[in-house]
């Protein structure tokens, strides 16, 4: 017992680094630097505050940001993967106007046949089938033409057993979005 004592203590040491509370409206910058350390971008923003990015892709699966006011607390926090941000990508919207919402995106596929070019995103995976959850955004000469999802399931089909989908390919649905 005396022997797993100190693998106890690492283990709560490394769960109280990934548990650290999500910083809330009022709180300081210390709050920001405990839960997520150094952002991956700072955007000065028309308040005079700043506008703090944590981007994780191409292997994680948010965006988070953070708006701090001109005197250094917490305005709000949200992920600008989660659905609802996602939702605001229309049709016509140029590519700049996509990375901002949306932040750094994991690749780019471009399809000469039907002249576009997909980017996509890696999202939460909760609730879905597959292995993994990827955001596309569809482009045609710099402008969205529609969105999609894409799962990647194993390429040994052993998430559905020997039959059924997914053995040696992803599967995927597209959403069209009218302008």
């Amino acid at each position: 017992m005396r022997t797993a004592a100190p693998l106890l203590m690492l283990l709560a040491a490394l769960a109280g680094c990934a548990i650290a509370p999500v910083p809330q409206p009022g709180d300081g910058v210390s709050a920001v630097d405990r839960k997520y350390g150094a952002p991956t971008h700072i955007l000065a923003q028309p308040d005079g505050g700043e506008l703090w990015q944590y981007a994780t892709q191409p292997f994680g699966v948010t965006f988070i940001n953070v708006h701090l006011a001109a005197d250094g607390t917490v305005r709000a926090v949200w992920d600008a993967l989660a659905d609802a941000h996602r939702a605001r990508i229309v049709a016509g919207m140029r590519e700049a106007e996509v990375v901002a919402l949306l932040g750094p995106r994991r690749s780019i596929e471009t399809y000469a046949l039907s002249g576009e070019s997909v980017w996509d995103w890696n999202i939460s995976n909760l609730g879905r089938p597959g292995i993994a959850t990827r955001f596309n955004v569809h482009f045609r000469e710099g402008r969205v033409v529609r969105t999609s999802m894409s799962y990647v399931y194993p390429r040994d089909g052993a998430f559905f057993g020997e039959t059924g989908p997914g053995i040696g390919r992803g599967i995927g649905f597209g959403l069209s979005i009218e302008p």
